[in-house]
């Protein structure tokens, strides 16, 4: 490890975030009541132009009207390359209720992005004798982004969280694709005739996390945009577990258990977790710094990776 150790990311249960419009209030009290971890009430890209101003107002009123639970309450405001994200700002902070959590910030680019919203975020928290500071949550959906990503990890005390956003980077990137996440049908591999489908989206997936770990942000998957694919939905997921990202997206409520089963340790595995720290406390005991577990080398290493699994299952289950 170097000397500068890694900051711990935030100790939250964000394993589903779930979404949905700020002009349709109709669903705000079910997605209240849902099993995700993360409401992100949204004021961009599903929210037509012509009902942002509703949208924001349907929001501001809803935060303090419904009982939200224990959930990480989010709103996600527009880009700061429209003319709306200022007013989504000033209003959230001048007139909601204190019980939102965390602004999601799209399409950042560059660390002045965060620095312009801090800027306006730190200045009405003070004017308005604001008690609870706000969180920032940042996606990255462009080219810029995933150039810039480890300085946008470090730009703000404020960030807590990153999500990859796919459809939105596909596009500034110019991949010729129309999918959402997940596979793509054209990029595949060939292996005696066979064709083998890979990971689009892995490399950024991997620089996402590997940004966030270095500055003690929590790393989230996007959106998979095929709601019917349940299966794809779970694989995409299984993936970004591995990469070491703690939760995903839901763009429709039956992705909700999708993405908690994904992403809760399984009883499987938390035991086997706990026997490896077992084994190596026994090792320890012994004078040795590795053992074998079920035919395999553990060693001190070993004890990092089972902690994380234990922690994740500890945090969850309270």
């Amino acid at each position: 490890m170097s000397f500068r150790l890694q900051p711990a990311a935030p100790a939250r249960p964000n394993r589903c975030q779930l979404f949905g419009p700020g002009s349709r209030p109709a669903l705000f009290e079910k997605m209240a009541a849902s099993a995700a971890d993360v409401i992100n009430l949204d004021l961009e890209d599903s929210v037509a132009p012509t009902d942002k101003d509703a949208a924001r107002a349907n929001i501001i009123q809803a935060i303090g009207a419904l009982d939200w639970g224990t959930k990480t309450l989010s709103v996600r405001i527009n880009g700061l390359d429209t003319p709306w994200w200022y007013r989504d700002v000033v209003d959230l902070l001048e007139q909601a209720d204190e019980r939102l959590d965390q602004i999601m910030i799209p399409k950042v680019g560059c660390a002045g992005d965060l620095y312009a919203v801090d800027a306006l975020v730190t200045a009405i928290e003070a004017a308005k004798g604001r008690g609870k500071r706000i969180d920032f949550e940042v996606i990255i959906e462009s080219a810029a982004g995933i150039a810039h990503v480890e300085e946008i990890a470090a730009a703000s005390p404020r960030l807590v969280a990153m999500s990859l956003g796919a459809a939105d980077f596909a596009a500034s990137m110019g991949m010729q694709t129309t999918g959402i996440g997940g596979t793509q049908e054209n990029y595949y591999m060939l292996h005696e005739g066979q064709k083998h489908w890979s990971d689009p989206w892995h490399w950024a997936q991997t620089a996402i996390v590997a940004a966030c770990r270095t500055h003690g942000v929590l790393p989230v998957d996007g959106p998979f945009g095929d709601f019917s694919d349940d299966e794809g939905f779970r694989a995409q997921a299984r993936r970004s577990a591995t990469l070491g990202m703690v939760g995903k997206w839901a763009i429709h409520p039956k992705q909700i258990a999708l993405a908690n089963e994904v992403f809760t340790p399984s009883d499987e595995a938390v035991a086997e977790a706990r026997e490896i720290l077992a084994a190596m406390e026994q090792a320890k005991a012994n004078g040795e710094g590795a053992t074998v577990y079920k035919g395999r080398l553990v060693d001190i290493a070993s004890i990092k990776q089972a902690e994380v699994i234990v922690r994740q299952s500890e945090m969850i289950a309270g």
